[in-house]
């Protein structure tokens, strides 16, 4: 038998090494080479270089999903970002911003409000939490915040549910941004991007005339002294509207939840939603009542009779005492309680030129609280004639500027 070495005769399929053996060869590869499978020899850098080409491969992969994924993300936030713009605008028109702003370019004088955006305002009211709601009624709702600038303010959430609504709310806003007057809440700004137009007031602490008239409290009870000044501050606020502000404008609402008590329990007159504003050169204006509905007084509720209405038939009848806060029938001076009531009865007359001006009104309650405050005028405040007339001219535009009583 003779013997055939494939290796030497080189008829092997060896890439490196060949070895020969009984009838047959093996293969092997050289130092820093490897085997891949039978006869294939690859070397160790050639392996790693593959391993990094792999590597790179799938990260290349890893990255372009991240960032076709980012890329979706960014698309999806963009078109979001373009719907939420859309439906503020779309708000924005819808609350009256037109119409805001062709009365703002054709009203007199100087619009003094500013343009809150939808996210500031709700991050001051925690997002409208229900823990910071001041009041409820049928003109929307009231909520507490904080602005950046570290002020408290009341933000008041409207209700538009027509047309006639809107109307009110921009008459409101383009008013009291005209308004400065220490007795009339200011607007600090509005928003108009949100689902209903927000208005953004000062914050008055104590709530509302209406709760210490029907829930009497200990902390501030309400005698007579303070009932008459609370109303030469009311009374001064409307003169100021009827006849110092820029543009005469009535309020067409004056009731006592319209009324608020700031931290010094001063009155602020608030709510000019149905407030209209008139020439200078017209004289007068005559209206109806303009409340949302009528306050029935309590034994006339059967009768169906207004509180108005029973008080002027109890007028007519002289009758005024029976009807009286006993607390009040006991502090109050009668002959001033019978001023006061006087006043009263003038301003319900029904026909509107006859009425007395809150010109006129202003002065004669400031009669009322002049034996109040000046009970020895010679003694305690008039020095000279001079300082006697000085002192009575101050008396006279009290709540239409600071004070000036020593």
């Amino acid at each position: 038998m003779r013997y055939i070495d494939e290796c030497a005769l080189k008829k092997h399929k060896c890439q490196q090494n060949c070895t020969n053996t009984i009838g047959n060869y093996s293969c092997s590869c050289y130092h820093g080479y490897k085997a891949v499978g039978n006869y294939t020899c690859i070397s160790d850098e050639d392996d790693v270089n593959k391993a990094s080409i792999v590597f790179a491969i799938a990260t290349c992969a890893g990255l372009g999903v991240l960032l076709v994924l980012a890329a979706t993300w960014w698309l999806c936030k963009v078109v979001k970002r373009r719907k939420i713009r859309k439906l503020k605008e779309k708000n924005f028109e819808r609350n009256g911003g037109l119409l805001l702003h062709q009365q703002v370019s054709s009203s007199e004088g100087h619009v003094d409000a500013t343009l809150f955006t939808s996210k500031a305002l709700e991050m001051a009211t925690d997002r409208y939490s229900k823990d910071r709601i001041l009041g409820q009624g049928g003109q929307g709702t009231v909520y507490k915040g904080m602005l950046t600038d570290g002020r408290i303010v009341a933000v008041k959430k409207s209700k538009i549910e027509d047309e006639s609504k809107k109307e009110q709310f921009i008459n409101e806003v383009v008013l009291l941004s005209k308004i400065n007057h220490r007795n009339i809440v200011k607007l600090h700004g509005y928003c108009l991007e949100t689902e209903v137009p927000l208005l953004v007031y000062e914050f008055i602490p104590n709530g509302t005339l209406y709760v210490y008239i029907h829930d009497h409290s200990e902390d501030f009870p309400l005698t007579w002294d303070i009932r008459v000044r609370l109303a030469i501050e009311i009374a001064g606020s409307l003169f100021y509207l009827h006849s110092a502000a820029s543009i005469p404008i009535f309020h067409r609402d004056i009731k006592s939840s319209n009324i608020l008590l700031d931290e010094k329990y001063r009155a602020k007159l608030a709510d000019f939603g149905t407030s209209k504003s008139i020439a200078i050169d017209q004289t007068h204006l005559t209206t109806r009542v303009q409340g949302l509905k009528p306050i029935l007084a309590p034994r006339a509720h059967d009768e169906g009779r207004s509180l108005a209405t029973h008080f002027i038939l109890t007028m007519k009848e002289n009758r005024i005492f029976d009807i009286l806060d006993p607390r009040i029938a006991k502090e109050g001076k009668r002959e001033e309680i019978t001023t006061f009531s006087n006043i009263a009865y003038r301003c319900l007359n029904l026909n509107g030129r006859k009425r007395p001006t809150m010109k006129q009104i202003t002065a004669e309650l400031e009669s009322i609280n002049l034996s109040n405050r000046l009970p020895n005028a010679e003694e305690y405040y008039v020095k000279d004639l001079k300082t006697y007339f000085i002192t009575r001219v101050c008396i006279q535009i009290y709540t239409r500027s600071q004070e000036c009583i020593p």
